[in-house]
């Protein structure tokens, strides 16, 4: 009984986990073989996939979904490393850092409902660039396909760079100060020792940062939903958004299930690959 005991008092959070997790993900398998709607549900086997393998709208939106992923991710990695570079290391920014982690304590629709507001709804941005000369007009930020895209990039950067800035911190924290002072005492500057000694360091915590943030940018739903709603022409449809209007619009639900499905598999297959190779013979 004693031996029991650790594995009954973690019982309960893996029965919840499995529940709200395993459940839902292999009753949504279950769905995509089936032809689902208002009616009783008709079995069509791999029929759901053909479909979705020859779909233009499903590929157009995981496009979308990879290049502007791949955008906003490039820039929250950017800007988190400047960010923690300069808190780890100068004291007056150190001291405000806190402030960096309010656009992360906002809920995700409240975020796009704000950004919706400065760009389309409100057309605050373009009064802005107005007073100051550099635009003539307003400008329709939702009709073109570039503008639309960078909204939902700067939206999605001004709220989770907060994230990878936390854990890049808490990597440089946990570094060897000797080796930092070392290379100080050898004349190097504070630049030339992140550059050199501590990036390298980071690399593990940045492969891992950047593959868990990777991971939930495939689920961008909500700015896109409040803000453009896919607009112009599909070109800011996600796969999120994708999955959403085929089962909540058209009601197609086994369709929906399928393309979740299919997306939950690329995902890990392309996770995996970004794993193996960040971590091959134990380094990176």
């Amino acid at each position: 009984m004693r031996r029991l005991f650790p594995y009954l008092l973690v019982a309960p959070a893996v029965l919840y986990l499995l529940a709200i997790t395993l459940y839902p993900g292999i009753f949504a398998i279950w769905q995509s073989f089936h032809f689902v709607k208002f009616g009783p549900w008709q079995w069509t086997g791999w029929d759901n996939y053909q479909q979705l393998f020859a779909d233009r709208e499903f590929w157009a939106a995981l496009w979308n979904t990879l290049v502007m992923g791949s955008i906003a991710l490039t820039l929250q990695c950017a800007l988190a490393l400047l960010l923690a570079y300069h808190a780890y290391r100068d004291p007056f920014v150190r001291g405000w850092r806190i402030i960096f982690l309010v656009p992360m304590l906002f809920m995700p629709s409240a975020v796009a409902f704000l950004w919706k507001l400065a760009f389309n709804d409100g057309r605050i941005v373009s009064d802005l660039l107005m007073r100051v000369g550099l635009i003539d007009a307003n400008i329709a930020f939702q009709s073109s396909i570039p503008l639309a895209r960078m909204t939902l990039i700067l939206a999605d950067v001004w709220q989770w760079t907060p994230f990878l800035f936390i854990i890049f911190v808490a990597a440089l924290q946990s570094q060897d100060e000797e080796i930092e002072e070392a290379a100080r005492l050898d004349g190097a500057s504070w630049a030339a020792i992140f550059w050199n000694i501590s990036l390298p360091l980071m690399r593990p915590v940045i492969a891992v940062a950047v593959i868990l943030r990777g991971i939930d940018i495939t689920t961008m739903f909500a700015n896109v939903f409040i803000m453009t709603k896919g607009t112009p022409g599909g070109s800011t449809e996600t796969i999120s958004y994708f999955i959403y209007r085929i089962g909540f619009k058209t009601f197609n639900f086994g369709y929906a299930s399928a393309a979740s499905v299919l997306m939950l598999i690329l995902t890990i297959i392309v996770a995996q690959v970004l794993v193996k190779r960040a971590f091959r013979s134990g380094r990176v």
